[in-house]
């Protein structure tokens, strides 16, 4: 059976995982992301790539966060990487002589749910990632839809409140700053420095350089009001997003995936309440079912594995 390495660089993490060619994960190795020094960011995906290497691995997949030409493997721009025009899998082929096929994060972890999780069956899917921003990928006629430039699929960075926060791209108000992980660590700081008696506040140690989205989702399942009224308020402004994205793109399935996906029906329940009161003509259309990503934060590397084992092996 075929095997790939495939690798999720994210802002935070590069994870590398050993995967065969039905999407089975047989092994994995997780680094930091060194997200200020582009070269100490490709020896960290290298290193993390031979941790898990076999000698029948024929190559390398790799998903990074930002602009990328999946043609060339350039990544062309990262908001939340200190990486302008690298060229990622010319480096990783160098490093690793073997073969590399490099796409935007969430366009790999829309190829993995699309083969082997939430997607499967599906046709036309939208794939959400929300993690400390937002990615997406779409999957329309079966096919991975990259644009012309390569650059599709870049939703976070649709702009919803011109007046709202400063985002890693440069603008402000735009939908990752204010229904991601970001959007949520953000409510929390404020919450506690006005409500320092809730159960947040005393599980950060009213630290505010202690609270993360993490933290607000502990409090909220151990049943702050606080915390669950921070996760209400990110998924309405979530699904709100969810509907603009369907009434363009007409999935038959939206697949909501990364970190922050942990907080579960916490988040995705608001979200979907707030998309049947926001999509067009929601009584009249087809039911889209948002569903929770089944590969879970794998998705990513999975399907950079599954891409590679596509277009680069024999």
């Amino acid at each position: 059976m075929r095997r790939a390495i495939g690798l999720d660089i994210g802002g935070t993490k590069i994870a590398a995982l050993l995967v065969t060619e039905d999407g089975e994960v047989q092994a994995r190795h997780v680094v930091s992301t060194p997200a200020d020094d582009a070269m100490a960011l490709i020896s960290a995906a290298v290193g993390a790539a031979e941790a898990v290497r076999t000698s029948d691995v024929i190559a390398i997949g790799a998903g990074v966060p930002g602009m990328v030409d999946h043609r060339t493997g350039l990544l062309r721009y990262a908001p939340n990487l200190a990486a302008r025009e690298l060229r990622v899998g010319e480096r990783i082929a160098e490093a690793t002589q073997l073969p590399c096929a490099v796409d935007n994060d969430a366009n790999v972890a829309a190829w993995g749910e699309f083969l082997f999780g939430s997607g499967r069956g599906s046709n036309h899917m939208l794939m959400i990632t929300v993690g400390t921003g937002i990615g997406g990928g779409v999957v329309a006629d079966g096919r991975l839809f990259r644009g012309s430039h390569g650059f599709a699929g870049e939703i976070g960075h649709v702009i919803v409140d011109p007046e709202g926060p400063i985002c890693g791209c440069g603008n402000r108000g735009c939908w990752e700053q204010v229904a991601s992980g970001r959007a949520i660590e953000r409510l929390g700081k404020e919450a506690i420095d006005l409500h320092p008696e809730s159960l947040l506040a005393q599980l950060a140690g009213r630290d505010r350089t202690k609270v993360n989205g993490t933290l607000v989702t502990e409090a909220a399942r151990r049943g702050d009001d606080l915390a669950r009224s921070l996760l209400v308020s990110v998924g309405r402004r979530l699904g709100q997003g969810i509907a603009g994205l369907v009434n363009i793109l007409d999935p038959d399935v939206v697949v909501v995936g990364g970190g922050v996906v942990l907080a579960a029906d916490m988040l995705l329940g608001p979200a979907r309440v707030a998309f049947r009161e926001s999509v067009e003509a929601f009584s009249h259309r087809t039911e889209v079912p948002i569903l929770s990503a089944q590969l879970g934060n794998d998705a990513g590397a999975i399907g950079a594995a599954a891409m590679a084992l596509e277009e680069c092996g024999p």
